[in-house]
C-alpha cells in the first residue's frame, strides 16, 4: 500500500459485512460474543481488504503471518528438534515464530489474538475442552505435535507412526535372540505410550515369547524413569536380557542403572530407545533407536497452522510421519546363560 493510499478502516468492513463497528471490533480484538457465520465473513473481509489493527500499522512484522508455539517442561533435546523443524519451515516459507511456555492465564488465548499471533502449535501439552472452546472463541487455529492424549475433533495434529517404531525396536531384538524383552515406558495413558507398547506387545506375541505382567512398566519420559524402572527390572528373579525403552532419556537411564550394577551394554544388556535425538548418538555406548522424524513433524505442524491461519482446508485432521529402526552399538545377541539361571 502506497504512503499516501487510504487506509481500510472498521467502517469500511461493517459495511461490507452488513454489520455494526461494533461487531467488528470484537472480531478483531478476539471477543468471543460473535456469531461463527458473522465472525468467519468479517474475518474474510478484513483480510480481502489487508487491514491492520492500529498498534500493528506502524511494524513491518505484521506483513509476515506471526504463530505462537508452546511447550510444557523443560527444554529437552526432544522439544528443541522439534522446535528447529518449527523454525526452518517458518523461515522458508515468511512466517514468524514466537516460542512460548504453555500458559493457563485468564483470556490466554484473548492475549494471544490481540498480541497479532494467527495460530498456535502445542508441543506435546494436554488442552482441556475448556482451553479449546477458548480458542474456537477466538478464532485461533490450534495444531498439537506429538498429542499424548487422542486429540478432540476439533484439533489437528501431528505424530508418527509409534506402533510401527514399537513393532520394529521389538523384532530388532528378537532378531538378535532375545526372548525376555522388557518395555519400559512413558505416562501409561499417552497415546503414543500405548501405541510403542501395543508394537512391542505384537511383536512378542508373534514371536511366540511371553510378556510377564512385571515386564511392562509405565513411568515419565525422563531419565530418572529409566533409572528407577530398569532397577526394578533387573532386580526381578528372571530379569529380561533386553530393554525397549519408550524414548533416548529412559533409555540413557537404564543404561547408567546396568553400568552401576557392574553389567555391560551391549554384552550383558540391550537397550533400545526412541526419539533419535542428540542424546542417543552422545550416549555410551551410542543407542540402537527408533528415529521419530522430530525437524520433519515440527515443519508439518508449521505449514499446517499456516493453512488453517489462511482459512483454508487440511485434507486430515492428523498426519502421521514414518519411524525408522537405526541400529548403533547398545544391541548384541544375550549373553549365554549359566546353568543355574536356565
Amino acid at each position: 500500500m502506497r504512503p499516501s493510499a487510504r487506509r481500510t478502516t472498521l467502517a469500511d468492513v461493517a459495511q461490507a459485512a452488513g454489520v455494526s463497528v461494533a461487531t467488528v471490533s470484537k472480531v478483531v480484538n478476539g471477543r468471543g460474543d460473535v456469531a461463527p457465520q458473522t465472525r468467519a465473513r468479517v474475518q474474510e473481509l478484513l483480510h480481502h481488504h489487508d487491514y491492520l489493527a492500529p498498534v500493528f500499522r506502524h511494524t513491518e512484522a505484521v506483513e509476515s503471518p506471526t504463530i505462537e508455539v508452546q511447550f510444557k517442561g523443560g527444554l529437552k533435546s526432544y522439544v528443541a528438534e522439534a522446535l528447529e523443524g518449527v523454525i526452518d519451515a517458518a523461515s522458508e516459507l515468511g512466517a514468524s515464530v514466537v516460542i512460548s511456555k504453555a500458559s493457563r492465564a485468564p483470556h490466554w488465548a484473548r492475549d494471544l489474538v490481540s498480541a497479532g499471533r494467527r495460530a498456535v502449535i502445542a508441543v506435546t501439552s494436554v488442552y482441556t475442552s475448556a482451553h479449546l472452546n477458548e480458542l474456537a472463541r477466538s478464532g485461533l487455529p490450534l495444531v498439537v505435535l506429538d498429542p499424548l492424549h487422542l486429540p478432540d475433533s476439533r484439533v489437528n495434529s501431528v505424530g508418527a507412526t509409534n506402533f510401527a517404531g514399537g513393532l520394529a525396536a521389538t523384532q530388532h531384538l528378537l532378531s538378535l535372540g532375545h526372548r525376555r524383552v522388557a518395555y519400559l515406558g512413558g505416562p501409561a495413558m499417552a497415546v503414543c505410550n500405548q501405541a510403542r507398547m501395543h508394537g512391542y506387545r505384537a511383536a512378542m506375541e508373534a514371536a511366540g515369547a511371553q510378556v510377564p505382567e512385571a515386564y511392562v512398566r509405565p513411568g515419565d519420559f525422563t531419565y530418572e524413569t529409566g533409572l528407577l524402572g530398569a532397577a526394578a527390572l533387573l532386580g526381578l528373579q528372571e530379569p529380561p536380557t533386553a530393554i525397549f525403552a519408550g524414548n533416548d532419556e529412559i533409555a540413557v537411564g537404564v543404561v547408567e542403572t546396568a553400568r552401576g550394577r557392574g553389567l555391560r551394554v551391549p554384552e550383558d544388556l540391550s537397550v533400545v530407545g526412541f526419539d533419535d535425538t542428540s542424546l542417543a548418538q552422545m550416549a555410551s555406548p551410542p543407542l540402537t533407536t527408533v528415529r521419530q522424524p522430530l525437524r520433519e513433524m515440527g515443519g508439518a505442524a508449521l505449514r499446517t497452522a499456516l493453512r488453517l491461519a489462511n482459512g483454508e482446508k487440511v485434507e486430515s485432521h492428523h498426519i502421521e510421519l514414518a519411524t525408522e529402526l537405526v541400529v548403533r552399538a547398545s544391541t548384541a545377541p544375550p549373553p549365554e546363560e549359566s546353568p543355574e539361571r536356565r
